[in-house]
């Protein structure tokens, strides 16, 4: 069955590269792409590839106007959560590959796709070798409970901490032990200096450095006496790093009712990378 996907965001820094990788696909269709600044334009074009008689939609609700199995959305923090709602009331199961939504945001997408019956992926990173620095990562905290992660993006990201940075802290707060480290309320000085403190279980601190020369970049620094471990993962400039991760969750997003917000949940050994 021919999986058709809208593509929100279409002409995006992620959105270019996956565009032709979905119409690429022999289990795919592009049905429909949202771009404002580009609507009206040939989303072939506008990619950077050849034409393709379909024209970019300047909303979702336009582009949804075509019957559609999925969304992606790669567009900005402040309109995913509409478009996530707007299309699971349309009965669309969604990819989200957009960083920067809070945790209230996740609950509420999360009961509105269980309550219309559909899935929702929407992991901090696509990347594969990205979901294994986080594996790795997880690993690592069995044994060695003190561990900071530091977040490194360019001078114009405009969420921190970066989506990556945010779920391996999430994830790894369920798992630790207690750390050595002093609590920010017994530091002097400035606490803030210590990064922000994230995480429901025993929390993690997590530093964001936003500067030019940097794309993306996470790692996890592990701390014993005398030894030290650190788990990185460094992007590349262009987008070609997530656009496998996004056409396994498109594929097996289908396979779920509500949210699921780690990649790793769709991995399995038939996984080509």
């Amino acid at each position: 069955m021919t999986i058709r996907v809208v593509m929100a965001g279409a002409t995006g820094w992620v959105g270019k590269a996956l565009v032709p990788a979905i119409q690429g696909q022999g289990d795919m269709q592009l049905v429909g792409a949202v771009a404002r600044r580009a609507a009206g334009h040939d989303v072939g074009v506008a990619t950077g590839g050849q034409p393709s008689d379909q024209k970019i939609s300047g909303t979702l609700a336009e582009a949804l106007a075509a019957p559609c199995d999925v969304v992606v959305d790669y567009t900005k923090p402040v309109a995913v959560r509409d478009h996530a709602m707007l299309a699971i009331s349309r009965g669309c199961h969604v990819v989200i590959g957009t960083s920067g939504l809070r945790a209230a945001d996740y609950r509420e997408i999360n009961a509105a796709a269980r309550a219309n019956g559909v899935g929702v992926v929407a992991a901090g990173n696509y990347s594969i070798t990205a979901t294994l620095m986080k594996k790795f990562a997880l690993m690592a905290a069995q044994y060695v409970p003190d561990v900071e992660i530091i977040d490194y993006a360019s001078a114009r990201k405009a969420d921190a901490p970066s989506g990556t940075a945010l779920e391996l802290a999430e994830t790894l707060s369920e798992i630790r032990g207690a750390p050595t480290a002093l609590p920010t309320f017994e530091i002097y000085g400035h606490p803030e200096a210590r990064g922000a403190t994230l995480g429901e279980g025993t929390a993690v601190q997590v530093h964001s450095l936003r500067l030019p020369s940097y794309q993306l970049s996470c790692e996890a620094v592990f701390g014993l006496p005398e030894e030290r471990l650190t788990i990185r993962h460094d992007a590349g400039t262009s987008a070609v790093p997530y656009v496998a991760g996004t056409l396994l969750a498109i594929r097996r997003v289908r396979e779920f009712t509500g949210l699921v917000r780690v990649l790793d949940a769709l991995m399995d050994e038939t996984l080509s990378v």
